[in-house]
């Protein structure tokens, strides 16, 4: 299905029943929490709303609360003076008077140092805030929509985030369901996948037969979204003619259709697997291979070395 420039694939009812709430909250002001497993596509719906309101010819304006250092968030949302710490040369404008009255995303909110979930209380509550170094108060238009795939509840219990403000984010939750409890949307996913990415890869004509079809629908998708785009991109590349059969497709997902006993493997080994596959199908082009695992370049770099994918 099609909202404006946003595709929300749904087939199943789990789907179906996110874009109608989404169709609900879209043209309302209130803070939104979006929340669901890494891969599922949190940060789409969470464009797919700001697409669906009125807000939709605002800006659209992200921030990674887990990849960019802590003082760098804070930068980044509320701007700052010049002096107002070493290395502020000039003023800088935060998201939040950037953003207009467009769209926030706090991207892994539960990554917020306490220091800055103090400061991000305040804007909810006051709708204003001060930029670093700053006496000037300015007010906020922009609507904040907070993306997790933290237990934000278990995150209160262990003092890991503050309850004030769990309860300010949880006014509008939406969860967006893992793949496996949305079987029916694999394969359209699969196709929607396919007829963007194929282009690309100069495979206009490519398409999934049975056997790859029936594969998918075998396979549990503990990567989510993201992880069947990733599969649907190698098959792309390493596919010999336009027809993509089950032998395009990384070894975890064969092994599993095909009835085989698959070892136990911890999430380091899921991980690394899905990085190596990923740097060799784009030819170790680092911004590539970081955007389709969807991960900043700096944390590929990290966990490549860890790794040892050199």
């Amino acid at each position: 299905m099609i909202a404006e420039r946003i595709a929300w694939v749904a087939a199943d009812p789990a789907a179906l029943r996110v874009l109608e709430l989404a169709h609900k909250v879209a043209d309302t002001p209130t803070t939104l929490l979006v929340t669901g497993e890494t891969g599922t596509g949190k940060d789409h719906l969470a464009r797919l709303v700001h697409e669906l309101g009125s807000r939709r010819d605002a800006p659209y304006l992200k921030i990674d609360c887990a990849s960019l250092p802590q003082e760098l968030v804070e930068s980044e949302l509320f701007g700052h003076e010049r002096g107002a710490f070493t290395g502020a040369v000039e003023r800088k404008l935060g998201r939040l008077e950037l953003a207009g009255g467009g769209t926030i995303v706090l991207d892994e909110v539960a990554a917020l140092a306490p220091s800055i979930q103090s400061k991000l209380l305040r804007v909810l509550e006051e709708r204003s805030f001060e930029r670093l170094g700053g006496t000037e108060t300015l007010r906020i238009e922009a609507r904040l929509v907070a993306l997790t795939n933290a237990d934000l509840a278990k995150a209160v219990a262990t003092g890991r985030f503050r309850e004030d403000l769990y309860f300010r984010l949880n006014v509008l939750t939406l969860t967006v369901p893992a793949l496996r409890e949305r079987p029916a949307d694999i394969l359209p996913l699969a196709e929607h996948l396919l007829a963007r990415l194929a282009p690309v890869h100069g495979r206009p004509d490519a398409l999934l037969v049975d056997e790859a079809q029936r594969m998918l629908l075998a396979y549990a998708w503990p990567g989510n979204v993201r992880e069947l785009k990733n599969v649907i991109e190698r098959a792309l590349i390493f596919a010999k003619g336009s027809a993509i059969g089950p032998e395009d497709f990384p070894e975890s997902v064969r092994a599993v259709s095909s009835g085989a006993v698959v070892r136990l493997r911890s999430l380091e080994e899921i991980e690394r697997e899905a990085i190596q596959a990923t740097l060799e199908a784009t030819r170790y082009k680092i911004s590539k291979a970081a955007e389709i695992l969807g991960i900043s370049r700096k944390t590929l770099l990290d966990k490549r070395k860890k790794y040892g994918l050199d």
